[in-house]
């Protein structure tokens, strides 16, 4: 098992679509950054709150302007997670930033390419109905 830690930021994607007539504001969240910061606990939690602070979302990052400084509003769970409202002008953006432990890894595995045998006789294969 490793130890090492990450900082992981998601994002609330929001997409509005029309139905009947009505507007639906659909939410859904997406990881945008994992980052590895290392084995220290101590060191993970206060690069989770720097994220926090200061990531900007790539919904406001593609309209800011040399200078700005969108408004953020910070909250912190009571299991560590950190929540924040970030506005800029008429712009709205949520963020999510949690620390995880990596406790599994492993590398993709590809099978051995099929023979010659093999790939002229898949096309006569057909699945067994039953």
């Amino acid at each position: 098992m490793t130890a090492d830690w990450y900082v992981l930021i998601e994002e609330d994607t929001r997409t509005t679509q029309r139905v009947d007539g009505t507007d639906l504001k659909l939410h859904r969240w997406m990881l945008t950054g994992t980052h590895r910061i290392g084995q220290d606990q101590a060191e993970v939690t206060a690069a989770a709150e720097d994220a926090a602070l200061h990531f900007l979302p790539g919904t406001l990052a593609r309209h800011t302007r040399p200078g700005d400084e969108p408004a953020r509003h910070a909250l912190i769970t009571q299991d560590g997670s950190w929540v924040v409202l970030v506005k800029q002008r008429h712009r709205e953006c949520h963020i999510r930033v949690t620390t995880a432990q990596l406790v599994h890894s492993r590398e993709e595995k590809e099978a051995p390419p099929n023979s010659l045998k093999e790939s002229s006789a898949a096309p006569w294969k057909a699945p067994c109905l039953q």
